[in-house]
Order: structure tokens, then sequence, then C-alpha cells
């Protein structure tokens, strides 16, 4: 049997490859960390995570063991709440910004729903703007969203730089027009995107208009143009191509969680934690 403390030091830091930022988020010093995950690989009698002067990685059983650590810890989060009787029940309208689900949040909303078994999780996707606008009307009780930085709304998860993504091949001349993929408006990279363009005196057309992240990525596979999009987000066979195309900077997103205060607090308030004790990229 694996003691759950060591498993979720061991997932925290997979999460955040490294040990001094899981000991940040855990509370606890790096040397308690560091013996946890050595106590976790003792118990396991394999070598969970490489470990050198630049980077911690896991190996391949550290992959086996963080699936399994994940499903131990939303196992015994449920047999808790379940029998101690504060199981919570009824119903959660979450949103999310579909850029969002290519992030480890499907992983988080499994984990969600093993832990609260009780609680009917209604999940919308969409864009930023269409889904605040069903928040303030009462349609949703929590959504994940991209936001312009310094908004200062919600309970702000993380921020990252918005920048031009595009094939690692795409030529782009210093006179042409920047071919633009994007959201249909109103999207807040699609504005902060026009907006640098037209500060910078650069000439643009729209050569793809999308409602959906699948739409942008598959425009820009297909050589359509370059997009504006958060740099951790960039999938592996895409490249920033911003310096080598000169294109000007967008500034930075914020990716926050903003609840309905009208709705029920304590499924909300779950959620939200599940959400900010994982990191997302």
């Amino acid at each position: 049997m694996f003691d759950p403390d060591l498993l979720a030091t061991f997932l925290a830091v997979a999460e955040t490859s490294s040990f001094t930022r899981a000991a940040e988020r855990l509370g606890l010093s790096q040397p308690t960390v560091s013996q946890h995950v050595a106590r976790l690989e003792k118990a396991a009698g394999r070598t969970l995570i490489d470990r050198d002067t630049r980077q911690v990685r896991l190996t391949d059983n550290g992959d086996a063991m963080a699936g399994f650590a994940r499903s131990i810890l939303a196992a015994h989060a449920a047999a808790d709440s379940y029998f101690s009787g504060t199981a919570m029940r009824g119903r959660l309208r979450f949103g999310v910004a579909d850029d969002l689900a290519i992030t480890q949040l499907p992983s988080i909303l499994r984990d969600f729903r093993q832990a609260y078994p009780q609680i009917n999780l209604e999940l919308t996707v969409g864009q930023s703007g269409p889904l605040y606008r069903r928040l303030k009307a009462g349609q949703l009780d929590l959504i994940f969203i991209k936001q312009a930085s310094g908004s200062g709304e919600g309970d702000r998860v993380s921020t990252d730089d918005l920048v031009w993504m595009g094939l690692d091949k795409a030529e782009l001349g210093p006179n042409d027009p920047v071919p633009l993929i994007a959201y249909h408006d109103p999207s807040i990279s699609r504005q902060m995107a026009i907006d640098a363009l037209e500060a910078a005196g650069r000439v643009w057309r729209i050569t793809c208009n999308t409602r959906e992240v699948n739409g942008v990525l598959a425009a820009v596979r297909a050589g359509l143009g370059v997009a504006p999009f958060p740099r951790t987000l960039i999938p592996n066979d895409l490249v920033k191509v911003t310096n080598r195309l000169g294109l000007p900077e967008l500034g930075r997103v914020e990716f926050s969680l903003l609840a309905n205060p009208g709705s029920a607090a304590e499924p909300i308030a779950a959620l939200t934690r599940a959400i900010m004790g994982r990191t997302l990229h």
C-alpha cells in the first residue's frame, strides 16, 4: 500500500517539475519533499524521477505512478467525504474557455467527479466572452476563462504570454500583410492581436475565423497564417514565430476563475481548490 502523503508529494513534484516549487505548494521543506519521493521510490522498487542539474522529469515508471497516484488520492477523497458525512450534492454548471481544454483540465475534472460523485457537473465549453456573459446572466455557476492581464476579476490561476504561433517553416516579408487566424469577434486574443498590429503599422487580413481552438490549430497547421495563442499551450508541432517573423509583442493574459455569487458556495469552492492546486500546462 502506498502512503497517500507520499503520493501527494510525488504528484506535486511531477506537476511542477521542481522539488522547490513542490515544497512551496505543499508548505514543506525541500529536504522533506526529497525524502518523500525517495520513500515512495523505495516502496515501489522503481526509479520514478530522473534528476539532474537542469531539469526534473518522470521516468516511464514515474508516468505510470502519477496516473495511479491521482486515482488513489481521488478515491481517498471520495471515501473521506462519504464516511465523514460531508458528501456534497447538487448541480455545478461550469464553463471553460476551449483553449484550456488542451491542458490538464480534463484530468482535473475527472478526479473531481471521482471525489464528489454526488455533484452533477455540467460542462460548457466555449469562448471566454460568451461564457462571461452567461455567468453574469446567472446561467453558469463558475467559469474558467482567459482575460487581459490585470483585469482583477475572480481568482487568478496563472498568467501567460500571448504570442504569435505558426509553422516552423512559416515565412513573412516585412511588408507582407499579416495572415491572421483568430476567433470570431468578440475575442480577447483577436482584439489584442489587431491592436498590436495597428499600433505597429502592420497591414493584416483575416484568413480564418473560427469559434473553437481546434479550428485555430487546424488553420495554423494548414499554413493559412499565424494566430495569437498562449505560449505555454502551443502544441509540439507548432512554434512561437513572434521574433523570427518580426511581429509585434502581444502582452500577457490571465487564466481566471469567476464565480456566480448567487450559486451554492461549497461545490464552487471545491472545484476552485481542485484547479488552483494543480498546474495546467
